[in-house]
């Protein structure tokens, strides 16, 4: 009985439960589209379960292959998109600028994990709105990836301390789960054989990511 309890706590059995979870949002936002003013807001919550359901399978996929740069990034600009207008944040615009072919090893829901943290990061600190910038291509063997905004940059000070879990310069009364954004971040890219810098625009006002890794 007791080896019982504990397989339901497994990982398999938490994929289960959430998908029961998602499956109850998607019917609900089914019902909510029949109303002509809520279809924006009906797709919506239909592409966020469908991005929960992508980093449930980053957890149980245990396959890595790789995945082409540019359809990760179309799902995460998507995806913080709906944040930002679900939450009524300043309009961002996305300035993609990337080779052609580009692939990156390991899932397509990490990878979309660590696109979306640093845009919503980068949207947070761009309180007036403005554009976030990708730049993607190969150099040195490997992959480059810059992703930069328009905000006020990076305190020096802090530098050295961005990528620790729980760090943030935000308050939160979920204080157990601030500051991990950064964190999964690096986390992913290190796991995928890379390395992420944080460090302040040389040509501009803002902040930059600086992701090199193998090329998929």
């Amino acid at each position: 009985m007791d080896g019982e309890r504990r397989a339901d706590l497994t990982l398999e059995g938490l994929v289960h439960d959430l998908n029961n979870v998602f499956e109850t949002i998607s019917e609900a936002a089914d019902l909510i589209a029949g109303d002509s003013r809520s279809k924006k807001l009906a797709n919506s919550i239909h592409r966020s379960v469908a991005r929960g359901e992508r980093i449930v399978e980053s957890f149980v996929e245990t396959a890595r292959g790789s995945v082409e740069l540019a359809g990760v990034l179309s799902c995460a600009t998507e995806f913080a998109r709906d944040f930002l207008s679900t939450g009524r944040s300043p309009e961002v615009e996305f300035d993609l600028q990337l080779e052609p072919g580009l692939r990156l090893k390991g899932l397509p829901g990490a990878w979309e994990r660590v696109f979306v943290n640093l845009f919503l990061n980068a949207a947070q600190a761009m309180k007036q709105g403005g554009t976030i910038q990708v730049r993607a291509r190969l150099a040195g063997g490997g992959v480059e990836i810059v992703v930069a905004d328009q905000g006020p940059g990076i305190p020096p000070e802090i530098l050295p301390e961005i990528f620790k879990p729980h760090f943030s310069t935000k308050s939160s009364r979920r204080s157990a789960f601030k500051g991990l954004g950064l964190h999964i971040v690096e986390s992913v890219v290190s796991q995928n054989g890379g390395a992420v810098a944080a460090a302040n625009r040389p040509d501009a006002a803002g902040a930059e990511f600086t992701i090199r890794l193998p090329e998929g």
